[in-house]
């Protein structure tokens, strides 16, 4: 349980990274602190101003949040995020910001990168929120068990864990019977976007995973994950998808669902929401073992399609 901040009203937070095809600095930073509407027009991810522009101003914000310093991979993209999303103090360096802030967010999506990105944050007791997906192999999933062991502040999630597409489906399904079969797309890498289909689908069945194999290769993987509870769930990631973004289908043996993701805005807002709420009551809005699991997931899917789509046994995967 992390120490929590209860007594600040105002929780200040930095913003570090940015890597190719993700705009989170951009679209999370404007969530907590609003924007300029004409900075953020020249953002290179053009979904971000569209959805931000569907917003009412006076809901934008998140009540006392701020982001209040930023560091990007590259030095311009830390002046144009800033610029953008009303961020007053650009750093040069991602560790400037220790000791002037509450918390911070690691918004990039390599999970091999994680351990390093975080670790001077995690080592000076600072929290962190770690996008999607924490890490992508065993021995950094250890690192980050052992933290978390240690007592250390940190969480990490994919918004797909609160997408309000898939809202129904995660209060209930009960109207299914027993599940049989459940399936999610996705476009992208199994890498980076791979935790987005499995974390939405989690949030529905729910732990206990016992098996992953992916028969697929890097631009087309088709994973097969076995439940304890005698279902099976196959996650379908493919590089050049990109119309079929988390579409899910869940099978009973009294009927079936069909639902798509949606609200990308509000998903990001929950999530960071949650982030926030964690960071006032130390309390994890889910079990760290959840991840764990999720992390085990990934990690099996990509040693089972280097191993020609052997079936990893997710106990394999050691982290103690």
């Amino acid at each position: 349980m992390a120490t929590p901040l209860v007594n600040k009203k105002q929780i200040n937070l930095a913003m570090l990274g940015m890597v190719d095809g993700n705009g989170h600095p951009y679209s999370w930073s404007a969530i907590c602190n609003g924007y300029n509407v004409e900075e953020m027009a020249k953002c290179p991810f053009a979904t971000i101003p569209d959805y931000l522009g569907e917003q009412p101003k006076d809901t934008l914000q998140i009540p006392n949040v701020n982001v209040t310093h930023v560091w990007c991979d590259d030095p311009k993209d830390t002046i144009k995020v800033a610029k953008a999303s009303l961020i007053p103090n650009p750093v040069e360096k991602a560790t400037d910001v220790i000791g002037k802030v509450d918390a911070v967010v690691v918004a990039t999506d390599k999970g091999w990168e994680h351990v390093e990105r975080c670790r001077p944050f995690i080592e000076a007791g600072v929290p962190v929120f770690i996008d999607k997906p924490m890490c992508d192999n065993e021995e950094d999933l250890q690192t980050f068990v052992k933290w978390h062991k240690e007592g250390k502040k940190f969480m990490s999630s994919s918004s797909m864990r609160f997408n309000t597409g898939l809202s129904k489906l995660r209060e209930s399904t009960e109207h299914l019977g027993n599940i049989k079969y459940a399936t999610i797309t996705t476009p992208k890498t199994w890498e980076r976007y791979g935790i987005h289909a499995l974390e939405g689908i989690y949030a529905i069945v729910g732990p206990g995973f016992v098996s992953v194999r992916n028969t697929g290769d890097e631009k087309r993987n088709i994973v097969h994950i076995k439940h304890s509870k005698g279902f099976d769930v196959v996650v379908t990631a493919i590089y050049d998808m990109f119309g079929s973004f988390g579409k899910v289908m869940i099978c009973g043996d009294k009927g079936h669902e069909f639902a798509e993701s949606g609200g990308a805005y509000y998903s990001f807002r929950a999530q960071l929401e949650a982030y926030i709420e964690y960071l006032r009551t130390g309390v994890m809005p889910f079990d760290f073992n959840e991840t764990i699991e999720l992390m085990k997931i990934i990690t099996g899917g990509i040693q089972s399609r280097n191993e020609g789509g052997r079936e990893i046994m997710l106990d394999e995967i050691k982290v103690d």
